[in-house]
């Protein structure tokens, strides 16, 4: 039996010591104090379980506690755990570059480390801009991003994202970015972009996008035959393209990069989050051959001066290599396949449904709008009761404003799915009378 002197403990504890992300502490109740993990499940100090419908925060992509994970991070313990990156290299590294090489399509040959998606995002950046700046383009200095973006909360990062309450207070500092058009709309989108090129041809460096699938701003979904559009339009005007991958890589829609269904591919991609399976913190910035020696010169005032002190950091990169041991397993495919096609049926159950509309999917990827009848958004007040709501019944969902998404672990079986499944018609149940 649990401990409620010791819940309680953690509790205030917490509540004296801990500024937790995303959290209004004013009005949101306490932190849930966890204790263990397990595939699917997270296990709280008073007794309770919690299903992860949402690889906690889309990183656990083979589940929590996994054996052979904590296994592979324990041997890279016992020989070298942190080493200056900067005149020096190790074999996890070396090898897991090579392995996500890869996987990539064959135009990318250079991997460079950080710490987490919003600096794999900074070093893109820093990338296409400097490529321009090192052979002598200075005009080339803006960036064009997609409407409902996000990539971060750095604050490069944060001037790439749409304005929003995110970034509010900051907005004035934030550096100059132009927004395109939703591209769930193909024909303003591509229009908007063309307008803007012809306007102003010779001065964007680079476009950013996260591709098919725009997470944070409400996992709203696109084609990639839009993208293919823009990718080429951008290159015809020498636009480096870059794929913000961190949240859709690693078998999320189904492939193993969302660049897989495109004919057209980016210059540079950022990847994150799945990237270690949910072990440790890393980020990868990948690029090309043309993209790196734009940097080699006798001058070192072309060096890429970027750097973090856990870069490629042996245990890290050691979590990463284990996760693509089992990335690369028949048995992990096997079940993005019977997730993706769980969910296939379930979104074909809703059609026509009052209350759970736009539901969406690609891949293993499943996102829905509750309607309420009032304007949809982050802020959306519908938010706080929902997540409440799903706690109660052992599910953490993290909705975005009225938008509800399923992001689970691969190992998620289907009697779990069907669970998050039940607990959302139940609360579209209980909207009915208010809608």
């Amino acid at each position: 039996m649990p401990n409620s002197s010791n819940y309680n403990s953690y509790v205030q504890r917490d509540a004296a010591a801990i500024w937790h992300p995303f959290t209004q502490h004013q009005i949101e109740p306490f932190s849930i104090p966890i204790t263990r993990g397990e595939g699917c499940w997270l296990y709280g100090a008073n007794g309770d379980k919690y299903l992860d419908a949402i690889s906690s925060w889309w990183v656990n992509i083979h589940g929590h506690g996994h054996p052979y994970l904590a296994k592979k991070v324990y041997e890279q313990a016992l020989k070298i755990e942190q080493v200056i990156f900067a005149g020096f290299t190790h074999e996890p590294a070396i090898r897991l570059s090579e392995r996500l090489l890869s996987h990539l399509p064959k135009h990318f040959h250079k991997v460079f480390f950080s710490d987490n998606g919003s600096t794999a995002v900074e070093v893109a950046i820093k990338m296409a801009l400097q490529f321009y700046y090192n052979q002598g383009h200075t005009k080339k200095r803006k960036i064009l991003a997609l409407q409902d973006a996000y990539h971060g909360d750095t604050f490069g990062a944060m001037s790439l994202g749409a304005p929003s309450s995110f970034n509010a207070p900051f907005q004035d500092m934030l550096f100059e970015v132009e927004f395109i058009s939703q591209p769930g709309n193909p024909e303003a989108c591509l229009q908007d972009m063309k307008n803007k090129l012809e306007a102003e041809p010779d001065v964007y460096a680079a476009f950013i996008f996260e591709p098919l699938v725009q997470g944070a701003g409400g996992m709203l979904m696109y084609e990639p035959s839009t993208l293919d559009a823009l990718i080429q339009l951008a290159h015809e005007h020498a636009i480096l393209c870059i794929a913000d991958e961190i949240m859709t890589g690693f078998g999320r829609t189904g492939k193993w990069f969302a660049m897989d269904y495109l004919s057209h591919k980016p210059d540079i991609v950022c990847l994150s989050k799945g990237l270690t399976g949910g072990m440790m913190a890393m980020g990868v910035t990948c690029c090309s051959n043309d993209i790196f020696h734009s940097f080699l010169s006798e001058d070192r005032k072309k060096t890429l001066f970027h750097s973090h002190s856990f870069t490629a950091n042996p245990l890290a990169c050691a979590a990463a290599n284990a996760s693509l041991d089992i990335m690369e397993k028949e048995e992990t495919w096997s079940n993005i396949q019977r997730v993706s096609d769980h969910h296939e049926k379930w979104v074909a159950s809703k059609k026509g449904h009052p209350i759970i509309q736009n539901v969406r999917q690609r891949g293993t990827i499943l996102a829905l709008d509750l309607h309420t009848g009032e304007s949809t958004g982050y802020m959306h007040p519908l938010r706080d009761r929902a997540y409440q709501y799903f706690i109660k019944k052992g599910v953490l969902l993290r909705p975005l404003g009225n938008t509800l998404y399923i992001l689970a672990p691969y190992c998620i079986q289907n009697e779990e799915l069907d669970l998050i499944y039940k607990s959302i018609e139940e609360f579209a149940e209980e909207l009915k009378p208010i809608c």
